[in-house]
């Protein structure tokens, strides 16, 4: 039995193994040459035990990763075994259903070496932008046509790089010495942590992390259950209506929480799309126990221990469960829509834990285009600029405005879009009047126009929601305002697909407002009255979905 201080040295180590870990996505996001990872944070990075076991992962990074990345290691695991693995080695995928869900999210693992023994794995994942195919939009309609696929390789052996692999990654891509770079990058990333892991190790005098790991798991897996044995016992069902692409999409939800844990299963989800916005299990999976963390044990850190509570299950066939060879390049859209769905689940056993609907969905805005200007002699470039719209009230403050929730990623910084594409932003502020009304009020979403400044058209490679359905208002709270994108000439475009910009024309984004909670009529006179101050909320909507009447206004 262990004492109060065999404990606390436990939960030091611990806590530096977390450090660890961060450090080790630190360095990815210093590093990295993709501006969705070196700008918004679009990345994962963690260890694992010799069984493929999380053990820690970074706090910087996206919850889509959290799982899909796990899911990977078991995988190298299968294909490398441990006995076979030496100092040097990196091994690669992009395998979307073996790991984050899509081509252009690459998984890096390196073993970890202590005193010339094998003790752990560090593994990591990044969004790079570009990866051939099609490009990063939802059009194609097999998994082939979105790009480089790599099956579970070696990078790297013994400290040798795969330069036929490289060869092939950069033949592959409109954008050969970036991606190349992130992929160095990740690399990099993988071995500070097995830098730092030695030092802690040597640090601590251990000689393995098996007691440590056993520790982590067994605290992280009964604190997460002593969370769940104080939720009310039963069956929840809910669904949600979403764009989709060519038809409408029903995400259909039923969450058990019993004594052994909590499920979801998703029978009754429609089947799947010919377009890319089909999900893998192993994202729904990642997002599906995201959403249930953030009500049930948010202050537990994610492990393999806190997470194995969670089960979730999708009919094969169904869009939150596609198989190869489906296109899944925007997986993300429906993906990020399941903590909504777990929540409106969750709303009807503990409705003061969950925020009504927001956003949720990223807004990306993929452009591309041939820039003619004089120096770069026709050079294409291709950019992804991260844009978010407004979540869901709280149940005791306001939703958030521009944010990616539930992605965690930053919006992409206006100058540095314009520093690496001939684009420029004559427009980028809160959208007014978007944040659902209510007694809390939902996130307001963004306003922005973009014109090509070298007076050449651009594409956007459209991948919206929330366009036709909006985030929808809880206990008398109103639904969130829809999104919109179009042209400055008045012509609408569709939520999804590739579409051009004529030269001279403006893009035009509305990205949605999250949804209220509570009676509009009841909200604090002053909180509406700060809102009008802050342009957020307009002197004629206060009037009309709050009763609020301006000083000056009668």
């Amino acid at each position: 039995m262990k004492t109060d201080f065999d404990r606390i040295n436990m939960q030091i180590m611990w806590n530096r193994l977390i450090s660890v870990v961060e450090e080790q996505a630190q360095t990815l996001i210093r590093t990295a040459f993709s501006s969705m990872v070196r700008e918004c944070g679009d990345l994962s990075a963690g260890v694992f035990d010799l069984d493929g076991r999380m053990l820690a992962q970074a706090v910087t990074g996206t919850p889509g990763h959290v799982n899909s990345m796990a899911e990977s290691v078991k995988h190298f695991i299968a294909r490398f075994p441990v006995e076979t693995m030496r100092k040097g080695d990196i091994y690669i995928t992009n395998d979307p259903w073996m790991g984050t869900g899509h081509l252009n999210d690459f998984v890096l693992t390196t073993p970890a070496f202590h005193n010339g023994k094998l003790v752990a794995l560090f593994s990591c994942t990044s969004h790079l932008i570009d990866i051939g195919g099609i490009g990063f939009g939802p059009d194609a309609t097999d998994v082939f046509m979105e790009g480089l696929y790599i099956p579970f390789l070696k990078l790297a052996e013994e400290g040798r790089m795969n330069e036929t692999l490289l060869a092939m990654v950069r033949a592959n891509t409109r954008q050969p010495v970036e991606t190349e770079g992130d992929v160095y990058s990740l690399a990099a990333c993988n071995d500070i942590g097995c830098e730092r892991l030695s030092e802690m190790m040597s640090e601590f005098g251990l000689d393995s992390l098996d007691e440590l790991g056993s520790y982590i798991i067994e605290q992280s897996r009964n604190a997460t259950m002593a969370e769940i044995a104080a939720l009310p016992t039963g069956v929840y069902a809910t669904s949600m209506r979403i764009d989709g692409y060519d038809h409408e999409i029903d995400l259909v939800a039923r969450m058990t929480i019993s004594d052994d844990g909590i499920h979801i299963d998703y029978d009754g989800t429609s089947s799947i799309s010919k377009f890319g916005i089909n999900v893998p299990m192993s994202y729904t999976t990642a997002y599906t126990c995201f959403g249930i963390s953030c009500a049930v044990s948010s202050g537990i850190p994610n492990n393999a221990g806190s997470l194995a509570p969670f089960t979730v299950s999708a009919p094969s066939g169904c869009i939150l469960n596609a198989r190869k060879p489906a296109a899944v390049s925007l997986r993300h859209i429906i993906g990020q829509m399941l903590p909504d769905v777990v929540f409106g689940c969750m709303r009807q056993a503990i409705p003061e834990r969950v925020p009504a609907e927001g956003t949720s969905c990223l807004w990306n805005l993929n452009m591309r285009g041939r820039n003619l200007g004089a120096n770069d002699a026709g050079a294409g470039y291709v950019v992804t600029m991260v844009t978010n719209g407004g979540t869901g009230a709280r149940p005791n403050k306001d939703g958030l405005s521009a944010t990616a929730y539930p992605s965690g990623v930053s919006a992409s910084a206006v100058e540095i879009m314009e520093s690496i594409a001939p684009l420029v932003l004559w427009k980028k502020e809160f959208r007014t009047d978007s944040g659902g009304p209510g007694m809390r009020r939902g996130g307001h979403g963004q306003s922005l126009e973009i014109e090509n400044r070298s007076g050449q058209p651009f594409e956007l490679l459209a991948g919206f929601d929330r366009i036709k359905h909006a985030a929808r208002g809880r206990d008398g709270g109103h639904d969130g305002m829809n999104g919109y994108v179009g042209l400055s000439t008045g012509q609408v475009f569709n939520g999804k697909g590739v579409q051009e910009i004529p030269a001279g024309v403006r893009l035009i984004v509305e990205t949605p407002g999250g949804a209220g909670i509570g009676i509009p009529s009841t909200r604090d006179a002053n909180a509406i009255a700060a809102d009008i101050r802050n342009g957020v909320v307009s002197v004629a909507a206060a009037a009309r979905d709050y009763g609020y009447i301006a000083a000056g206004d009668d």
